[in-house]
């Protein structure tokens, strides 16, 4: 699978430990963001990997800031795209079971190496469930389509 991760200064060394663990696991990973020391503002980096996403350059995204709140509102705003913040392995797996994220968002503050690497596998390795879900999706993309207005 090909995953994107998208990061600010604050999730720089999370970002490349979890690239190696990805590409080490047998995942085509790559990363966006800054240089070691620089600043970043994060809706540009948000904006960047769902694009990537939503134009099938990647077949998921992963974004990490600070609170990992701020990348999924700025995701959310790109067409296509289903973005979670996701804190722990419960709502990683229901991030893709019911909502089938298509974007997790990760904090760099909150989370340690090893539990980013747990949530992670276990999003990779769970599926849609669609059904009434499915459902559910399809009036997202409908507020989608019409901008809000019901």
């Amino acid at each position: 699978m090909k995953v994107l991760i998208g990061f600010d200064h604050r999730g720089h060394e999370a970002a490349s430990h979890l690239a190696d663990r990805l590409r080490a696991h047998g995942h085509e990973s790559g990363a966006h963001g800054p240089q070691p020391g620089e600043t970043c503002d994060y809706p540009e980096i948000a904006a960047y990997v769902g694009r990537a996403v939503v134009a099938g350059e990647a077949d998921v995204g992963v974004l990490i800031d600070a609170s990992g709140v701020g990348m999924a509102i700025a995701a959310n705003k790109v067409l296509g795209v289903r973005a979670a913040s996701v804190h722990d392995e419960i709502t990683a797996e229901l991030s893709k079971a019911h909502t089938d994220a298509n974007v997790i968002c990760l904090s760099a503050d909150l989370l340690g190496h090893r539990l980013m690497e747990k949530i992670i596998e276990l999003y990779l390795q769970t599926t849609f469930e669609g059904g009434r879900h499915q459902r559910r999706i399809d009036k997202i993309t409908e507020i989608e389509r019409t901008h809000g207005d019901t």
